[in-house]
């Protein structure tokens, strides 16, 4: 497999203070790649600084070129996708008008239509309520509706920003079971996630973020087995 994403050296600051401290990371072409950690360890931070939200020091190279100063509308251009936290959805808008502002960066349009039903088959909800307002779905449809937008741009690489947050068991289920097949179709993804379990379980490689640094990485299989992490973040003893 070829390095799709990398950092190297990272260090993302809010007003002189380093929120973010020499993190390096890569996802490699179809890879899952988790990052994990208590509330307030920089998880987002780095996220947002992938994607040219958030200046930041460091080296950043997605499929083999250096982004560190290009714009958010470029890196999403070169098929960079973000999911964010708050989905960030229209929300007087219709689901079918959501899905299709995300293919808004393609150049190309003739696949739209194609893409737009791929995405309705990968999720049924959306295409039942395709004309329904966004502002009314439930939580779990409202991450299936920011997913399906965020596949409308056809990423390369897609970064999930807790895709889990406040929805029921058994949607989780669903969402990460969707995860892992994105993997199937070559997608590369950086899932960040509170849910340090379901990540885990469905990753291949992972990173453990602490204040701001990385503490602790490996493959998610191992990770999942360690007992300082099982401590810490999986809820055993």
């Amino acid at each position: 497999m070829s390095e799709m994403f990398s950092m190297t050296d990272v260090t993302v600051c809010y007003d002189n203070v380093e929120a973010v401290r020499n993190v390096s990371l890569s996802v490699e072409e179809g890879q899952i790649v988790t990052v994990i950690g208590p509330n307030g360890a920089g998880k987002t931070t780095l996220l947002m600084a992938a994607i040219g939200l958030l200046a930041s020091r460091g080296r950043m190279v997605f499929q083999g070129g250096d982004i560190g100063k290009m714009s958010v509308e470029d890196r999403v251009e070169r098929r960079l996708c973000l999911v964010p936290e708050k989905r960030e959805l229209f929300s007087d808008m219709s689901v079918a008008d959501n899905l299709l502002l995300g293919s808004y960066s393609l150049r190309d349009r003739s696949g739209v239509q194609t893409t737009l039903d791929e995405v309705y088959d990968r999720f049924p909800r959306l295409k039942e309520r395709q004309r329904q307002a966004a502002g009314t779905l439930s939580g779990g449809e409202r991450q299936m509706l920011a997913l399906g937008r965020a596949l409308m741009a056809k990423p390369k690489l897609l970064m999930l920003d807790e895709p889990s947050l406040g929805l029921a068991p058994l949607i989780v289920r669903e969402i990460f079971r969707t995860i892992a097949s994105l993997r199937d179709l070559g997608v590369s993804i950086l899932l960040v996630e509170q849910n340090a379990r379901a990540a885990l379980e469905t990753a291949d490689y992972g990173y453990v973020l602490e204040t701001g640094e990385v503490v602790q990485s490996g493959p998610a299989k191992d990770l999942i087995h360690d007992p300082r992490l099982i401590t810490a973040y999986l809820g055993g003893h």
